[in-house]
């Protein structure tokens, strides 16, 4: 796919999603793309509004199985098109992209559907229940020359913005360690375990922020509900040097916790995504190597100074996702979340149920066009 790029300036421009979003609030867009949304469960009603309030979107229908979720649509937006069947949606002409909002199950399926009719598509997390059927959608998308983008909404926060840009900067150091914890109460699936429901956040934070790709990955679990899946899991990512990173997902805590640690040689990030305010805190903190040829604790020394916590905006990261999205479609630009990004996740995914059925056995992951030289470090 062609990646147009934006025309150079005297001064360096900031290609982050959340900067391009602000400097499109500036300018009533000149073009409108008509949206469809598939699927009004849980995560529907938030992806209907961010598209609704967009000035580039026109919102042009929604489809659901359920009629009393059709009825709430046309209660908020009455003049949006309702139907059960999407295949409507699909030979509507009014419609140039479609957002998937179903079951994981049924995402390859529609999403391939939408491709073979002519549309745009936006695929909630997981992007599809395995990496051959990502491929496919990746390979349909090209041929078309189709926008194909996952919903991994917390790349596009600013939090998150901040975070690559902390990393990029090398202030940090040689990275250390990444560890993330989110675990809650709730919700039990069907469909997914645990690390395909909650885990895939910390993946795709993890995949933008980090730019690398893991070599091999070891993870752990149990079921503790009959006839359920796994619920509590422990997935550990391999790097090539001494990078390591670890993800702690549960759906049976008391808490809802939602924390990333970061740790570098010079400095530490504490991201917390339920601080109404400093939700990330930079310490400067760390260990000081002396150079001694005596007992291993003469030589380390402790390092601590000061903490800050960078101003972040606010605003939501679904609103900044769908505005990149639309821009992407206008102007045929690849999206910073693209089916390759997906494909990456789900190869993890992948790998981690494998070493979850061998008793957490590492699992190497196959270098693909997909490893680490293909990362971006900035939106296209």
């Amino acid at each position: 796919m062609t990646i147009d790029l934006p025309v150079a300036s005297e001064k360096p421009l900031d290609r982050s999603p959340y900067s391009m979003f602000r400097r499109l609030q500036r300018r009533k867009p000149t073009w409108t793309v008509g949206v469809a949304v598939i699927g009004y469960g849980y995560w529907g009603p938030n992806l209907v509004r961010n598209f609704a309030e967009q000035p580039a979107a026109k919102m042009v229908a929604v489809s659901d199985l359920s009629v009393e979720r059709l009825t709430q649509v046309h209660t908020r937006y009455p003049k949006v098109k309702l139907t059960t069947d999407f295949r409507d949606i699909l030979a509507d002409p009014n419609v140039d992209a479609v957002v998937v909002a179903t079951p994981v199950s049924s995402h390859f399926d529609i999403a391939m559907r939408a491709l073979q009719a002519g549309k745009h598509v936006l695929v909630t997390k997981p992007m599809t229940a395995s990496s051959e059927q990502t491929a496919r959608l990746i390979e349909e998308a090209e041929q078309r020359g189709l926008v194909l983008m996952v919903d991994h909404t917390f790349v596009f926060t600013g939090a998150v913005q901040t975070l690559k840009q902390l990393v990029d900067s090398g202030n940090l150091g040689q990275l250390y360690y990444y560890d993330s914890v989110r675990v809650n109460l709730g919700l039990f699936q069907r469909d997914v375990n645990v690390l395909w429901d909650l885990a895939v956040h910390d993946l795709a934070i993890m995949d933008y922020v980090l730019g690398q790709r893991p070599v091999a990955v070891a993870a752990t679990g149990s079921a503790h509900v009959p006839g359920h899946q796994v619920n509590l899991a422990y997935l550990t990512c391999y790097y090539t040097g001494s990078l390591i990173t670890h993800h702690h997902v549960n759906w049976l805590a008391p808490l809802k916790i939602r924390r990333t640690l970061i740790g570098g040689a010079r400095q530490m990030i504490v991201y917390d995504e339920l601080e109404p305010s400093e939700k990330i805190k930079v310490y400067d903190k760390g260990i000081i190597l002396a150079d001694s040829q005596g007992a291993v604790e003469s030589m380390i020394g402790y390092r601590t100074g000061d903490m800050w916590a960078p101003k972040l905006s606010l605003t939501e990261g679904l609103r900044v996702e769908a505005e990149h999205f639309l821009e992407c479609v206008a102007h045929r630009r690849q999206p910073l979340t693209d089916g390759h990004c997906g494909l990456r996740i789900i190869s993890i995914l992948e790998a981690a149920a494998r070493s979850l059925a061998q008793q957490g056995r590492p699992v190497e992951l196959e270098n693909d066009a997909s490893g680490s030289e293909a990362l971006p470090s900035q939106a296209s």
